[in-house]
């Protein structure tokens, strides 16, 4: 979940003029898979852009399935340049998934959902204090190392001044804002990189996400009185 504010990451294809273009794994249609169609058009409806990524490919250098000789994020980007544009249009999201079944699905940050994650052990410990101080939270997102906290998109500006209101902030946060994707939960040989700890309401339009200064406050505030400054892994 490593994400660059404000940036989405260039992805390079080492295609030959005149040459044929690569086979895409994306485009095989295995049998025994979670309905990931399903989980996009779920996440639209909540009105979180998505986008097919790439998937993880064993037999690559990198681990992953598209063409970069030197991908450093297998699996969790979008699938190839021309699919950048993630969308809520539920016939794309449909035509993508019908010729793609096996895509993972990446939420695109800074539209509809941003977010803010931490180390795993870190943020158990937060989420914790945060029930018992009861400060709400949204979904989280959680790997083997980091938890994402789903909150309301934020601008550039506006968590610039949040940071600098902060006396400390602690060196193990980051924060996926425009630019950015997540890995939603199942996808294919992804499934099990990444879970819902807290998952969404199964009711689109329930529970709105809370906002970035919120959650930033809480998470800064429990992590600097408990000591929980945990190395950015």
């Amino acid at each position: 979940m490593r994400e660059i504010l404000g940036r989405r990451r260039k992805f390079r294809s080492r295609r030959t003029r005149g040459s044929a273009p690569a086979a895409c794994p994306e485009l095989s249609h295995p049998t025994d898979q979670p309905d990931l169609t399903g989980v996009a058009v779920a996440a639209i409806h909540r009105h979180w852009p998505v986008v097919p990524g790439a998937r993880l490919t064993p037999a690559s250098p990198t681990g992953c399935g598209c063409p970069d000789p030197e991908c450093a994020l297998p699996g969790d980007h979008p699938a190839d340049m021309g699919l950048l544009a993630a969308t809520t249009d539920e016939r794309m999201v449909r035509w993508w998934w019908s010729e793609r079944p096996a895509a993972p699905v990446l939420l695109a940050t800074g539209r509809g959902a941003s977010a803010v994650s931490l180390p795993a052990a870190a943020a158990a410990r937060a989420l914790a204090a945060l029930d018992r101080t009861g400060v709400p939270t949204g979904p989280v997102l959680a790997t083997r190392d980091r938890w994402a906290l789903l909150v309301a998109p934020y601008s550039l500006p506006r968590l610039g001044e949040l940071l600098y209101a902060k006396d400390h902030v602690p060196g193990s946060l980051r924060f996926h804002g425009e630019g950015g994707y997540l890995l939603l939960p199942p996808s294919a040989e992804n499934a099990g990189r990444v879970r819902w700890e807290r998952p969404p309401s199964e009711t689109p339009g329930g529970r709105s996400l809370p906002e970035v200064g919120t959650v930033l406050d809480a998470l800064v505030d429990t992590l600097n009185a408990r000591g929980v400054n945990a190395p950015d892994l």
